[in-house]
């Protein structure tokens, strides 16, 4: 069976694509999630990356859990309420773990459908980028479920929890302005423009030093859930780290072979 996730690279950008648009690239198998776990894994060990961008290949981004399987009982949701829960923990409750905690910064180009599991798995990236197609929902409710992928608590972190609630009580579905307004992604953008716009946030983002970078996301993820002085503690600790890098060296060189000299 051919990959779920395709990838291509560009320099120390990776573009990484869902490749199941006649699913609407649904999470739907555990060979699916292990792909990502895996490929999480050795891109943590890869320096030479410092920016992923996750988009979907057809007219979805992801369409979460397939349905089809939900009403037959097969697949990850087949089995005993025991058997299940364990499916859960040890299928696609991996992901978050993964995704999240990747070093990479990672930009999420949602170029169609995010829902239910999909629009979990844009809130997992650090900066969101939509199409003007783009639609989203945590819809679990809706199917009488609830987000078990870590909805619950990633969409708070986003939007924060009045607006969080809303989606997660209604599942209703908004639309790419909305999400923009509620801060849900942070630019919407014509259909064909939207892997050149990534792609250009990406090239931003890779024009600084990798260490600084997975060390700068690593503080900004630790500081959601860190008092003050333990995260100064934690930057103190990771800016010694910086100082003694060669990219540092060669960015302070840079920046002083920039500056006009003077007369």
């Amino acid at each position: 069976m051919e990959k779920f996730l395709k990838t291509e690279r560009k320099g120390s950008i990776l573009t990484i694509r869902m490749d199941r648009p006649e699913t609407h690239n649904a999470l739907t198998d555990v060979g699916q999630m292990k792909e990502f776990t895996d490929l999480c894994y050795d891109l943590e060990r890869d320096p030479s990356v410092k920016v992923i961008i996750l988009t979907g290949n057809g007219k979805s981004f992801c369409s979460g859990g397939n349905v089809k399987d939900m009403r037959g009982r097969t697949g990850i949701f087949a089995g005993t309420p025991y058997e299940l829960r364990n499916s859960y923990r040890t299928g696609i409750q991996t992901i978050p773990l993964a995704l999240y905690n990747l070093e990479i910064p990672i930009i999420a180009a949602i170029n169609g459908a995010a829902i239910g599991a999909g629009l979990d798995l844009a809130c997992m990236c650090d900066i969101r980028i939509a199409s003007t197609k783009a639609i989203f929902a945590e819809s679990f409710v809706r199917l009488g479920i609830v987000p078990g992928d870590g909805g619950a608590w990633l969409l708070q972190k986003v939007i924060g929890s009045p607006k969080a609630s809303l989606m997660a009580l209604t599942g209703q579905t908004i639309k790419a302005d909305q999400a923009l307004a509620w801060d849900l992604v942070a630019e919407v953008v014509e259909a064909d423009q939207l892997e050149a716009r990534a792609f250009e946030l990406a090239e931003q983002i890779a024009a600084n030093p990798g260490p600084a970078l997975r060390l700068t996301k690593r503080l900004l993820r630790e500081a959601q859930h860190m008092k003050l002085d333990s995260l100064l503690e934690m930057s103190a600790a990771y800016q010694a780290l910086a100082h003694h890098t060669e990219e540092h060296s060669e960015a302070v060189d840079k920046f002083f072979n920039k500056k006009p000299k003077k007369t």
